[in-house]
């Protein structure tokens, strides 16, 4: 086996959709699945506005008595991977349980569980915290829930690395089948913090837009940014080993080439200004997929719409590929909020439905473009083109840098 990388399945659960072709599909058409908050009364708060999942039923692939033993957040991460496999065209049977793992991403975890239970305790006792608190609540849950859902037994991992957390279990994942390990990998991140406590615990760092108006609140890379929109969801990729992929015809939507990750080693909660740690991350990425810097295509931003990550972010694209004279980038935090550890695998979701429409998704958000960001980003003019490779980044609080490379397949 040559040990390439093919994607052959998707599933995503979004503030735009619970299903692949309705997320993909507001993606395209630039709609935002930001709006003002409904999950719970968040007037004390400051914050008015998140990127909520909206109508989402955890029953549609599992029970009813399944799904209420798990937090959202991990009934996110079944549902889309259950999407992904059938979109993979595989079930149960198909496939030797040994040969397909599972490497799964969540910043927070079971937040909405953890939240519930310590209010019971406060409020009844000790005695009345669930028993299944700590199950629910961890961050492996997600990927726990999926490898016994799916009978998958080649491994089982959770990653934690904040707001990159899903780009690098993807990368993970990657590498997994590139060493021969597993045949198929199922990969993504999830989250579920629209909550009081994951509102007010932002909303405490002044890390959110306090804008009450949903179309200038997510504003990546404009001059008037002021903050990050709270996101929620979950993202999903079947991974296959290319030459098994082609064997048993599988449709194949796309290459991962190319994985890099790096630490700022800088601050908790801010890059390193001159981004030298997303250009190393960035410069492993192409490299490994054997992208030259003049040859790239698109690069799907972190822009979180936050001052230092988008003035970093931006300084560090200019500059690793000065001399591109195509290469166009957008974040698509605009539309769908920022969903912390699942970001990066709804990214990858994304720039995989771009390389396969022939159409980068906008950069919704920006009016007026930061003068200090100069990098080409996508609008409504220039985003229909074909494009054949791609990165993805996403960096977390710690000073974790996480790319992924992409080619059409």
């Amino acid at each position: 086996m040559s040990h390439r990388v093919a994607v052959v399945g998707m599933g995503a659960v979004s503030p735009l959709g619970n299903d692949l072709h309705s997320f993909l599909d507001g993606i395209f058409a630039s709609k935002t699945g930001i709006a003002p908050i409904t999950h719970f009364d968040a007037s004390d708060t400051g914050i008015t506005v998140a990127a909520e999942v909206n109508n989402f039923d955890p029953t549609k692939y599992m029970k009813r008595k399944t799904a209420r033993r798990m937090d959202r957040f991990s009934q996110f991460a079944v549902t889309s991977a259950f999407e992904a496999m059938n979109n993979a065209g595989l079930k149960k049977g198909d496939y030797n349980p040994d040969d397909i793992g599972v490497i799964y991403g969540s910043g927070i975890g079971g937040l909405d569980t953890i939240q519930a239970q310590v209010i019971k305790m406060y409020k009844k006792g000790p005695h009345r915290v669930s028993p299944f608190f700590v199950p629910d609540a961890i961050i492996n849950m997600a990927a726990g829930n999926i490898s016994i859902n799916l009978d998958a037994r080649n491994m089982s991992e959770g990653i934690v690395t904040a707001c990159s957390s899903g780009t690098n279990a993807i990368g993970d994942a990657f590498e997994r089948i590139k060493q021969g390990k597993a045949t198929y990998m199922i990969t993504g991140g999830a989250e579920a913090s629209v909550n009081e406590i994951g509102i007010s615990g932002f909303a405490a760092l002044t890390a959110l837009s306090t804008s009450k108006d949903p179309k200038k609140a997510s504003m990546p890379f404009d001059k008037d940014r002021d903050g990050f929109v709270m996101g929620e969801g979950a993202g999903t990729l079947v991974l296959e080993d290319w030459d098994h992929a082609k064997k048993r015809g599988a449709h194949i939507l796309g290459e991962i080439v190319g994985y890099g990750s790096t630490s700022d080693a800088y601050k908790l909660t801010a890059p390193r200004p001159d981004g030298s740690g997303a250009i190393r991350a960035m410069e492993q990425a192409i490299n490994e997929g054997h992208i030259a810097k003049n040859d790239l295509d698109y690069v799907n931003a972190h822009g979180t719409a936050t001052k230092d990550n988008d003035g970093a972010e931006a300084q560090a694209i200019a500059k690793c590929f000065a001399g591109n004279d195509h290469l166009e980038v957008s974040s698509t935090k605009g539309m769908t909020g920022h969903a912390l550890g699942a970001a990066g695998a709804l990214e990858a979701v994304i720039v995989i439905g771009a390389l396969n429409r022939g159409q980068m998704p906008v950069n919704v958000g920006c009016y007026h473009q930061d003068p200090e960001a100069k990098i080409t980003l996508v609008n409504k003019q220039n985003n229909k083109k074909p494009i054949t490779t791609a990165i993805s980044n996403s960096f977390g609080f710690g000073g974790h840098d996480a790319v992924l490379a992409f080619r059409k397949a």
